[in-house]
């Protein structure tokens, strides 16, 4: 990959913070912290959205709120994404139904990701790879390819091993360019993001964004 992609590795990353314990000064932390280093979103809980667009506001950084979190078996999620996207949600990262799809229950998970996706935001669909087999991943990413999201996404970061080369490629080579993908889940160095984007990722989550910032910029120094 050319070394011009890593100009701005800021472009690259949500900046997370979904730990059930954050508090109001957490989140507005985060925003600031989004808006001095230029990361394309923060991601936050429902909870959050609110206080995350208010803190945003005048910047171009967006507002990425998790639906069906961390779980993706509810039924709810429609309504999740609606009361987030009023809140002020520019994107909705939505778990899919994981049981669902071990059932083959391919057409109820398809449709519970349309659901979403009509809503009008770009969705990313949270596979939960760690809990999938290979060929499940590929089912997960065609039906999310069927359902028009905007990209697939590696994991929760709640459930097992997070995002990982291997299954990166996988994704890639079944999304090919139709979409986009999003690894998060332990990525935590400038190494790890740009292994991650070299095997295909173009969206990063992860919580370690400011540390991955200052590293590229000891780098840059040298």
């Amino acid at each position: 990959m050319a070394a011009k992609k890593f100009d701005e590795p800021s472009q690259f990353i949500d900046h997370t913070l979904l730990r059930p314990e954050a508090t109001r000064n957490d989140i507005e932390r985060l925003c600031l912290q989004a808006k001095k280093y230029g990361f394309i979103s923060v991601c936050v809980n429902p909870w959050w959205v609110k206080t995350a667009k208010e803190c945003c506001r005048d910047s171009p950084v967006r507002v990425c709120s998790v639906v069906g979190f961390p779980l993706g078996m509810s039924r709810t999620k429609v309504y999740e994404a609606k009361r987030a996207i009023d809140d002020g949600a520019d994107e909705l990262d939505m778990v899919l139904a994981i049981g669902a799809l071990k059932s083959k229950l391919y057409a109820e998970v398809k449709l519970d990701i349309e659901q979403v996706v009509h809503l009008g935001k770009p969705v990313k669909v949270i596979l939960e790879t760690a809990l999938l087999s290979k060929a499940e991943i590929r089912q997960a990413c065609q039906l999310s390819i069927q359902a028009q999201a905007a990209f697939v996404k590696t994991s929760t970061g709640f459930r097992g091993k997070g995002a990982t080369l291997n299954i990166v490629k996988i994704m890639k080579a079944e999304v090919k360019d139709l979409i986009g993908i999003k690894a998060s889940g332990g990525i935590k160095s400038l190494k790890s993001l740009r292994l991650m984007v070299e095997a295909g990722a173009s969206r990063i989550g992860t919580s370690s964004s400011v540390a991955i910032i200052e590293e590229f910029k000891k780098e840059i120094k040298k």
